[in-house]
């Protein structure tokens, strides 16, 4: 059979014809790799450059590797935090003839980890409650899809830092299936996968030292199963109100939206009795503040990110002149978004050099940055300024820090051929 990449952009075929085929993984040369950290997989993976961009190739039969590379352009579509598909290698042969196994390959995800090399330090039981509300918030969100992962641990997982919190995002998708909607049991089946694989995680990393003493690995496992049945409850629990009492449903709406989900669907019914009014989320859609930022500036970006440049980008907006709500000789709020964009948030981010950047983007910078800002002014009992900030900020705390992050594409240099 000859060689024959599938793929998404009509750009990635030449791009990729670059990288030996004819080689095994394991034995590729090192001038074609990114040494950036990689989780346990029960495949060969590696990073590697194919022309501007860094990749995941992963080795494994072709069924599978067909059948995931589907799977990952599904939920893309529908919108799900996954790593991007951008083709599939088959008909591999090495130099005597003989079959390779095909590969799946993915877009490295920019500034993600995977949960090794984040323990590579003694993580705080704190941060590791945060992967937790991650990962709960990832799986709800494949669930809500009717996505069952079959598979959901730590090691298939990659982290991004998300202003104080972070993201979770499926890397892989090779035991998941994709249904109209799923039942409690399968549900609940994915969810005790879960628990048992991420205590069976943490029980490894205690073996080897890298666990935080105070850290039970079997009750991080049922805090998975916790998390998820509360964020659960919360988006699709069936609310009865008293007749007349509307605005407890406009209440429940806002608070979906402060958990970052919109409401997309409803179903509102009325007793027969006329007496109260039955309201029960039918569709419900993650990205609440994502969606309002991207609106309003142009930035995509993480929720919490999202979240929290709304607030600084309302806060700044009062400040303005022109800014007069409900007045029709106001400035429209996204002429005011865009001003902020260009006269603050883009001037504060490019204040840091890039090689101090890290695997920060440009959102989770700005996010560090308020976060530095309120800790000067509340050291100094009074507001010190963005300027001050971020001076203070490059001088005294990301040379500190920088030591601390695993390395990232930028902090690699990939050698010419």
């Amino acid at each position: 059979m000859a060689l024959q990449i599938s793929a998404t952009n009509p750009e990635h075929p030449a791009l990729l014809l670059e990288l030996p085929w004819h080689l095994p993984l394991e034995e590729w040369p090192e001038h074609h790799l990114v040494p950036l950290p990689r989780g346990i997989s029960r495949h060969v993976v590696r990073y590697a450059r194919a022309g501007d961009e860094v990749v995941a190739v992963k080795e494994l039969a072709e069924r599978p590797a067909l059948r995931e590379y589907e799977l990952l352009r599904d939920l893309d579509r529908l919108g799900i935090p996954a790593v991007d598909a951008l083709g599939v290698v088959t008909g591999r042969l090495d130099g005597s003839g003989e079959p390779l196994e095909p590969v799946l390959i993915t877009r490295h995800l920019g500034g993600s980890m995977p949960y090794r090399s984040m323990f590579e330090t003694t993580m705080r039981p704190a941060t590791m409650h945060r992967l937790m509300d991650a990962l709960a918030v990832l799986l709800v969100r494949l669930h809500l899809a009717g996505f069952a992962w079959s598979d959901c641990s730590l090691s298939n997982t990659l982290f991004r830092r998300d202003a104080g919190a972070y993201a979770a995002y499926l890397v892989d998708a090779e035991t998941g299936d994709l249904h109209a909607q799923l039942s409690s049991g399968q549900r609940e089946y994915d969810l005790d996968l879960a628990r048992v694989n991420i205590s069976g995680e943490l029980l490894d990393l205690e073996a080897s030292g890298a666990l935080h003493p105070s850290v039970d690995p079997i009750e991080f496992g049922n805090e998975i199963c916790s998390r998820y049945h509360k964020l659960w409850e919360e988006l699709t629990r069936r609310s009865v109100y008293p007749a007349g009492k509307y605005h407890y449903i406009e209440r429940r709406i806002r608070r979906l939206n402060d958990l970052g989900f919109d409401v997309a669907e409803m179903q509102i019914e009325h007793a027969d009795n006329g007496d109260t009014v039955t309201f029960v989320p039918k569709v419900v859609d993650a990205g609440h503040h994502q969606r309002q930022l991207l609106r309003l500036t142009g930035l995509d970006t993480e929720e919490n990110q999202a979240r929290r440049l709304l607030n600084d980008l309302e806060s700044w907006m009062a400040t303005q002149d022109d800014y007069a709500p409900g007045d029709p000789l106001g400035a429209r709020p996204e002429v005011l978004a865009h001003r902020w964009v260009r006269e603050v948030f883009r001037p504060t981010v490019r204040a840091v050099p890039l090689e101090l950047r890290g695997s920060m983007d440009a959102a989770e910078i700005y996010h560090q940055l308020l976060e530095h800002r309120w800790y000067l002014s509340e050291r100094a009992q009074h507001d010190i300024g963005l300027d001050t900030a971020v001076k203070d900020f490059i001088d005294n705390v990301l040379p500190r820090t920088q030591a601390l992050l695993p390395p990232t594409v930028d902090d690699v240099t990939v050698p010419e051929d």
